[in-house]
């Protein structure tokens, strides 16, 4: 965990938890301080999820009381305050999440549905705020713009161009190894078409380091994604004259 590296959303919400256990006056930082600190961030999706859910801070942090069963206290070097046993094993959880999408950066989604299917704060939650709470805060989100007017960039790059029928068989592998078989399935899917909506960033030696579809996820139009590029991805191989393609 030494080199986890976490979003800018999810590093104020580990600082306010922090900040909810003093609160609280609790020695050790507990799961449910996380869910405080998450309700309390308005910003992103958790915006939604404080509007939608009917819990609230205050009436948590009134229901929060010390702990007198034992606990074992565990260090983490990214958290100022001693934590639980629990929540190790979250933000061990947040990390399986977190690669099993091949990402690099911890989110507040990872952390959400680890705190979820932990049960460690089931005490606090109805069976609807948890659907609530993995539904706005734990899946993807559709991101709508109106393209009426813009214009498409024309393409003049060796390093990034539109996929091809040929391309099946090394994009379908590409995204299966480094993503997952859901993935894997919807570029499947989006070779169906007579002219695939979908992109590919190649480095010098012609394999594939990134891709990027739309219209493709479940047939759905002006759905952008899935898309990626691989772990630890040198830059200066690609033409950054075009950093996102659609």
């Amino acid at each position: 965990m030494d080199n986890l590296k976490f979003t800018n959303r999810m590093s104020r919400i580990m600082r306010n938890a922090e900040g909810e256990a003093e609160r609280t006056n609790c020695k050790l930082l507990h799961p449910i301080h996380i869910l405080i600190a998450c309700l309390c961030e308005k910003t992103g999706t958790l915006g939604e999820v404080s509007l939608k859910c009917i819990l609230n801070a205050a009436s948590l942090r009134d229901q929060v009381e010390e702990k007198t069963e034992d606990q074992s206290v565990i260090k983490l070097p990214f958290f100022n305050h001693d934590v639980t046993g629990e929540i190790k094993s979250i933000f061990e959880t947040g990390m399986h999440i977190m690669k099993r999408y091949n990402q690099v950066y911890l989110n507040e989604g990872h952390i959400l549905s680890a705190l979820i299917k932990s049960g460690t704060v089931d005490d606090f939650l109805s069976k609807h705020d948890k659907e609530i709470i993995l539904t706005l805060g734990t899946t993807p989100r559709d991101m709508i713009t109106y393209l009426g007017n813009y214009v498409f960039p024309s393409i003049d790059s060796h390093f990034i161009r539109k996929a091809k029928h040929s391309d099946s068989v090394q994009l379908v592998n590409y995204v299966e190894d480094n993503y997952s078989s859901e993935w894997s399935r919807t570029i499947k899917e989006g070779f169906n078409s007579q002219n695939p909506p979908m992109y590919m960033a190649m480095n010098n030696e012609e394999k594939i380091v990134g891709f990027a579809v739309y219209d493709v996820y479940k047939n759905k139009k002006c759905y952008f994604g899935p898309m990626g590029v691989s772990k630890l991805l040198e830059l200066k191989e690609l033409d950054m004259h075009y950093s996102i393609i659609v």
